[in-house]
């Protein structure tokens, strides 16, 4: 994740993403290479964003990671959970979802 987040996408698919795996993030088409081009694309608008990560969790093939995106200081900061599934060190499947955090949260545990 952080390879991506600074701009190394390839490396990082190359490294840990099996690439006849499938996602499930519901605004981009099927498979992984759709996604690679779109973190690319991703990376070109906000070279400086940054990922914080919060909590990682592990069950078996599974992998959850809770993170904290800063895009930019124009933009609210994003809650993220991804969850990974393995098969032989490589990513076979992914699911993210993402909240945006007010700047007025009422919330005064906040969201991390």
């Amino acid at each position: 994740m952080q390879l991506v987040v600074k701009g190394k996408i390839d490396e990082a698919y190359k490294k840990y993403v099996d690439m006849t795996g499938k996602h499930h993030n519901v605004y981009f088409p099927k498979g992984f290479p759709v996604l690679q081009v779109a973190m690319k694309e991703s990376h070109a608008e906000l070279p400086n964003k940054k990922l914080i990560i919060k909590n990682i969790l592990g069950d078996g093939d599974l992998v959850a990671v809770h993170s904290r995106l800063v895009r930019s200081k124009d933009e609210l900061d994003i809650s993220v959970v991804h969850l990974f599934r393995f098969k032989k060190g490589k990513i076979v499947e992914m699911w993210d979802t993402g909240q945006a955090i007010p700047s007025n949260c009422p919330n005064k545990d906040g969201a991390f």
